[in-house]
């Protein structure tokens, strides 16, 4: 088991490399996470180096294909820092990035607490709790030169890919009767290429992704808090982009972003 400084050393050296722009092969042996119980310890480190609130929390791996790609069992939650929150319209250099893909996601946002507690979260309770859905982009990144071998706890401790991301408007329209995991949405690289998926792409429905995090964090002894949004993974094949590229995600009548890569 690793010791608190071990886990300090971790997610300093991660955060070291999110900052700088490098990467590792892995952790070093002796502060490796070995449960996905020591990648979420040093993964919660990282608040400590935010001088805001947390802005929310990401789902990693919501699609057997996804899980397949990384070597993982099941999806992984992190952290969404405001500092790496975009604005719509906006641009951002790729930089270092060399996962160089942008997912268009649901976002909930909540309006009040889901504290942990004994019970499991039923997935109504948890939509209850959500005040505004959005459209979204994430543009993820990772600490390790290949992210695809390192395992599940150390992919936790790198705060699950986390990098940028960017959140739509409120939906305008009812979302609640929408049957999200039906709910089409594209992203398209602008002269380059379209995709299209669905909500049922994530975990079979993005609401089930929702309360799946919500769940975790109550495992961990987390507030899944008010203002805080979730974005619950890619509901399509993750775009491709290189820089001077603009890419765009469109959710139907539950809105649209973009976002260019300088």
């Amino acid at each position: 088991m690793l010791t608190e400084r071990e886990i300090d050393q971790a997610s300093r050296l991660l955060i070291a490399c999110w900052e700088q722009g490098r990467r590792l092969k892995a952790l070093p042996e002796a502060i490796r996470p070995r449960t996905r119980a020591e990648g979420y310890a040093i993964q919660a480190r990282i608040e400590r180096h935010s001088a805001e609130p947390l802005f929310g929390w990401k789902i990693a791996a919501t699609s057997k294909a996804g899980q397949a790609h990384i070597g993982v069992d099941g999806p992984m939650a992190g952290r969404l820092l405001a500092e790496r929150v975009l604005p719509d319209g906006g641009a951002t250099p790729l930089g270092a990035n060399h996962m160089r893909v942008a997912e268009v996601e649901f976002a909930f946002r909540l309006g009040r607490d889901l504290p942990p507690r004994a019970a499991p979260y039923a997935t109504e309770e948890v939509l209850a709790a959500v005040d505004t859905l959005h459209p979204a982009i994430e543009i993820p990144d990772s600490r390790y030169d290949d992210f695809v071998t390192v395992g599940a706890p150390q992919l936790i401790a790198d705060n699950a890919c986390a990098h940028l991301v960017l959140v739509g408007a409120a939906a305008k329209a009812d979302w609640r009767r929408i049957d999200l995991a039906a709910h089409k949405g594209r992203g398209r690289n602008e002269g380059k290429f379209e995709r299209e998926g669905s909500g049922a792409n994530v975990l079979g429905d993005p609401r089930i992704a929702l309360a799946w995090l919500a769940n975790e964090l109550r495992g961990l002894g987390i507030t899944l808090a008010r203002g805080q949004t979730v974005i619950t993974g890619t509901i399509v094949k993750p775009i491709e982009v290189e820089p001077g590229d603009h890419v765009l995600a469109d959710l139907g009548i539950l809105g649209g972003l973009s976002i260019r890569f300088l």
